[in-house]
């Protein structure tokens, strides 16, 4: 519903025409404190707003905190054996690209009209989607939606927060600013007091998350009852986020492009293996507490790639989210056939497989690679260089494996298509 002063209303309904929007004049705002609805002449509705807004039925479930939650945190990931040589841990990222929640899901997407009347400059697989709004001025919008419902599982506080983190990173990548949010918040039966437990627990998350960040909620829905049998999925609040960019001509895209850029890392990488992909696909393992959430640490990451996009700073950034920086390097590489030369400092498992948020992977020409510390530097956010994008189709770790890309790129396209028995 959209409230339009009077002048503005053929104006309105001129946009919504022109875009197939179906809309209608329904009524009108009064004088007085009363909601009037009429019906073919006949007076249905005349009450106090606060009636309906306020007033009305509550559905008030029983709450349980789990039973079995503290010993499914207590059986941390972080204890689960580690791959030793590089060798493993080549074939483990094998693994992960050819695994249902990160092979590539284009088989799916391509079934779909996502031009919008040539307006969009920013679609799959890019971290975000971004439309045109207006053609002379470039002003445009960055949407995406994003959520993980295994950090959900082990806490739904934080893994409700860490979803909203993850849209609200994926929007401000591109050179968007995060605006507002809407959501769709999926459980099992609302019957289950544990159930309603995770649900209350994920929009206390959500509440405060949203304050500390200073997105609204402008909307969302609520489905309950998902579930087969007497066994309910995995708590997923989905969050989409919308962002706007001044200028779509300063978006930041994805993947790899130029040989010789220099492959940057931005944020700090903890060992929090807990809920990862990693943990999914290679041990069957959920449990744990999920990765660490730093509100600030966001705003000031907006903040960066806000700047690096209007300055032209950048040639690429990918987020790290499920599967951590080797599957952000893959599908770097995958986008446009680069490869990649990069060295790693401390614990090379760690640094490839954790799953802390807020960090990026960008790319910068060789001649601004000063402009980007510095400004990094001026949000105060970590930056360590990683390597080079290379023109040979390799995907290389130094010290650990050297990867072909067409093995990698056959492994991670191959599942779907392989599961519809229809080849690729």
């Amino acid at each position: 519903m959209a409230v339009v002063r009077p002048q503005d209303v053929e104006l309105f309904m001129a946009i919504c025409r022109k875009w197939d929007v179906l809309a209608t004049v329904i009524g009108e705002v009064t004088d007085g404190n009363r909601l009037l609805i009429d019906w073919h002449g006949e007076r249905v509705v005349d009450v106090d707003p606060k009636t309906v807004a306020h007033e009305g039925p509550l559905y008030d479930r029983a709450i349980v905190r789990p039973h079995w939650i503290d010993q499914v945190r207590a059986n941390r990931a972080e204890l689960l054996p580690r791959p030793v040589t590089g060798a493993e841990m080549g074939e483990q990222l094998m693994k992960l690209l050819g695994s249902p929640n990160l092979c590539d899901t284009s088989w799916v997407t391509d079934q779909y009209d996502r031009f919008v009347r040539g307006n969009s400059v920013l679609a799959q697989p890019e971290d975000a989607g971004m439309l045109r709004i207006d053609e002379e001025t470039g002003l445009g919008i960055a949407l995406a939606c994003d959520c993980n419902a295994r950090f959900t599982y082990l806490d739904p506080y934080r893994g409700a927060q860490l979803s909203l983190l993850e849209s609200y990173r994926n929007v401000a990548i591109t050179g968007a600013e995060p605006q507002a949010l809407t959501d769709c918040l999926n459980f099992g039966s609302p019957e289950d007091p544990e159930v309603m437990w995770q649900f209350t627990e994920a929009i206390r998350g959500l509440v405060d998350g949203c304050k500390a960040l200073g997105t609204p909620v402008t909307g969302g829905n609520v489905s309950f009852y998902n579930k087969t049998g007497d066994k309910a999925i995995l708590p997923t609040p989905t969050i989409g986020m919308m962002g706007v960019i001044d200028n779509v001509e300063w978006r930041i895209r994805s993947g790899f492009r130029t040989p010789g850029d220099a492959v940057y890392l931005i944020g700090q990488t903890r060992e929090e293996l807990s809920g990862s992909a990693w943990a999914e696909v290679i041990h069957g393992h959920l449990g744990g507490e999920p990765p660490m959430v730093d509100f600030e640490q966001h705003r000031r990451l907006a903040a960066f790639f806000a700047r690096a996009a209007r300055d032209g700073l950048l040639t690429s950034a990918h987020d790290l989210s499920d599967g951590g920086l080797a599957i952000a390097l893959a599908e770097s590489c995958f986008r446009y056939g680069r490869g990649v030369d990069v060295t790693l400092a401390g614990d090379p498992f760690v640094e490839l497989f954790s799953e802390t948020a807020g960090r990026v992977l960008v790319t910068v020409e060789p001649e601004k690679e000063v402009d980007l510390i510095r400004t990094a530097n001026d949000q105060d956010l970590r930056i360590a260089r990683l390597g080079e994008v290379t023109d040979k189709p390799e995907l290389t770790v130094q010290g650990l494996f050297s990867l072909r890309l067409p093995a990698l790129l056959r492994n991670w396209q191959s599942p779907i298509p392989t599961a519809l028995g229809i080849g690729i």
